[in-house]
């Protein structure tokens, strides 16, 4: 018999440090988009839940005659999933109201900082300490 014997095969430290910096360019492209995607997915939480918070002090105004006070909304109504976001209710008179999602720490650099929704259905955004020149309503609340 012969000694034929193979030659050793893997990978040459060219060949692993090419692999290694397509998948550090690729992750490089790829992590900022999908942050982006991450947070415009919470801001479409923040969005639903006030517009199910100012659809509940509407029922409870027709309801009652007034808006109710900022102490009497129950929890749950200001509950926004994935906790990203806070809703703040200012209703001192009953005869207004003024509903704000404010970022928490995930989400407080996002470009739309704060959302505000008042009882004429006037939609905003609020500046931020993070976030001192927020993009308009026009691309926040219809994204």
């Amino acid at each position: 018999m012969s000694s034929f014997r193979r030659p050793h095969r893997g990978f040459t430290l060219i060949e692993l440090m090419i692999a290694v910096a397509v998948v550090a360019l690729l992750a490089a492209v790829a992590l900022p988009s999908y942050n982006e995607f991450v947070m415009r997915s919470h801001r479409a939480n923040a969005r639903a839940a006030l517009l199910q918070a100012a659809q509940w002090m509407e029922r409870t105004a027709t309801a009652q005659g007034t808006y109710p006070l900022a102490a009497a909304i129950p929890p749950g109504v200001l509950f926004v999933e994935g906790g990203r976001y806070n809703i703040n209710a200012v209703s001192n008179d009953g005869l207004a109201y003024t509903l704000t999602a404010i970022p928490g720490a995930p989400q407080s650099t996002d470009r739309c900082a704060s959302f505000q929704i008042n009882q004429a259905g006037t939609r905003a955004q609020v500046a931020t300490g993070d976030v001192p020149n927020p993009l308009g309503p026009m691309e926040c609340w219809n994204r």
